[in-house]
């Protein structure tokens, strides 16, 4: 972790010589759509964001579902993995979420992400990034779909300018790890510096996690 501190602290003085020409203070407010995670002094310039849909039926919660159960709390996969990172780095959560509704159930879920990817579609969101200047570091958390970024990534993604930013991608998969999504983060975000060496967790051992993003944050080298 004394890496990532490295890192944090140097976004942290960039940060603040950019704020010379600006009110010098600190917004406390959340983005909407923001978790209850509480953003620590150190964490402050860390955005954890990601897409997560829980299905209602279908699989067990514990082995092979795109959610898990944690102290009798049902959670998306890429929900709890957020969380996790959010209590190691601090940060802010930042759920993406879409004016639409995605289906519940597993079969009808699949059916509905591939017609969105053969459409192109790029589903409204209905939670915003309230002040993005102020951060430096962004963890972006999302499922493989159909071996792609879900559709809302790509508004997302195309929606915000991250450039001069560090994304930091993480992904909860079926078998697929990444496929290509990582190279379309580059492509969508030219100017920013991606991480190719994020986090893939398969969807069997998500409930196991910890210790897996405990050693992947302390070996990103950043």
């Amino acid at each position: 972790m004394k890496k990532f501190a490295a890192i944090l602290l140097s976004a942290a003085m960039a940060l603040s010589l950019a704020a010379c020409n600006g009110s010098g203070g600190t917004d406390s407010g959340d983005p909407a759509g923001a978790d209850s995670l509480s953003v620590s002094e150190e964490g402050g310039n860390v955005l954890i964001a990601y897409f997560s849909v829980p299905e209602t039926d279908g699989v067990d919660t514990v082995a092979g579902a795109s959610r898990v159960v944690v102290d009798g709390e049902v959670l998306g996969n890429n929900q709890y993995v957020a969380q996790l990172i959010g209590q190691q780095v601090g940060g802010t959560l930042f759920r993406i979420e879409t004016v639409q509704e995605y289906p519940g159930s597993h079969d009808l879920l699949l059916e509905f992400a591939y017609n969105e990817r053969a459409e192109d579609a790029r589903p409204e969101l209905s939670t915003q990034v309230e002040n993005l200047g102020q951060y430096d570091v962004i963890f972006l958390g999302y499922p493989n779909w159909n071996a792609d970024l879900p559709m809302p990534l790509y508004t997302f993604l195309e929606q915000y300018d991250f450039s001069g930013k560090t994304i930091v991608p993480f992904t909860v998969h079926g078998g697929s790890g990444f496929s290509r999504t990582i190279r379309t983060i580059q492509e969508l975000q030219p100017n920013a510096t991606v991480v190719e060496d994020g986090l893939s967790i398969s969807r069997n051992n998500v409930s196991d996690a910890q210790r897996d993003v405990e050693n992947w944050l302390a070996g990103l080298g950043l």
